[in-house]
């Protein structure tokens, strides 16, 4: 059973449900229904596929609000680092989904309640919940609220210079091999990593230096992109 009362996720939501079960319904796991057995007990995964729309459209709501001059494909990058499953876990965490979510022992005893799987599905599962409960403007007024601090971190240049894309754009349009990135090596203590990356692509090769291996497989793409362009123009 889940370890508090839906009542509290409420105040933390700023939102009280007209139809309870709702709520009840965007937190029952599959694994809890599987083991009460109990026909017709709907678990929260049609909550959580619909969840899944109403993030991605809030938040691309907002990033179009935020940034009017960006192109459907920086904006689609952007939504991209957003709406996933380390954001939407993190965000779940400020909320403390994993106390409230009914789960089955076994998935409860195999710390279930701190996996990010379920910690992400579960907030998309409630905020489907409150969407169909009272509609977009209260479910808009939720999600930006997490979200807005996100975009604010998120700097947009950083966002737009997705150099893995354009590297990967700019091969396929020379219909040349696609890049493979591999990770050569990870240096430093667990809390402050430093990965490297390296690149090859026919006969371009390049290694990337960052502090996550997403970080550095840009930087790679980065240097790769630079010699490609340096070949096309000598």
């Amino acid at each position: 059973m889940s370890h508090s009362c839906p009542s509290e996720l409420e105040k933390k939501l700023g939102y009280s449900f007209a139809d309870p079960a709702l709520l009840e319904e965007a937190l029952r796991h599959s694994s809890f229904v599987n083991e009460m057995q109990a026909k017709g007990l709907p678990d929260n995964e049609r909550l959580e596929f619909l969840g899944d729309a109403v993030v991605n459209l809030i938040t691309g709501h907002l990033l179009m609000m935020y940034y009017p001059d960006f192109n459907e494909g920086h904006l689609s990058r952007m939504r991209a680092h957003l709406v996933n499953e380390f954001q939407l876990s993190h965000i779940a965490g400020e909320l403390s989904l994993g106390e409230y979510v009914q789960l089955g022992k076994g998935e409860s005893q195999t710390q279930g309640r701190k996996k990010p799987s379920i910690l992400a599905n579960t907030f998309e599962a409630l905020m489907a919940a409150v969407y169909l409960d009272g509609g977009y403007p209260c479910v808009f007024e939720i999600v930006s609220r997490y979200m807005k601090p996100l975009i604010d971190a998120d700097t947009p240049s950083v966002a737009v210079q997705d150099f893995k894309s354009k590297f990967q754009e700019l091969i396929q349009s020379a219909q040349g091999p696609l890049p493979n990135y591999t990770v050569a090596a990870e240096t430093g203590p667990d809390h402050d990593k430093t990965f490297i990356v390296h690149l090859t692509c026919g006969d371009i090769q390049a290694e990337g230096f960052g502090k996550s291996k997403k970080n550095a497989e840009q930087d790679a793409a980065r240097k790769a992109f630079d010699i490609f362009m340096k070949h096309v123009s000598s």
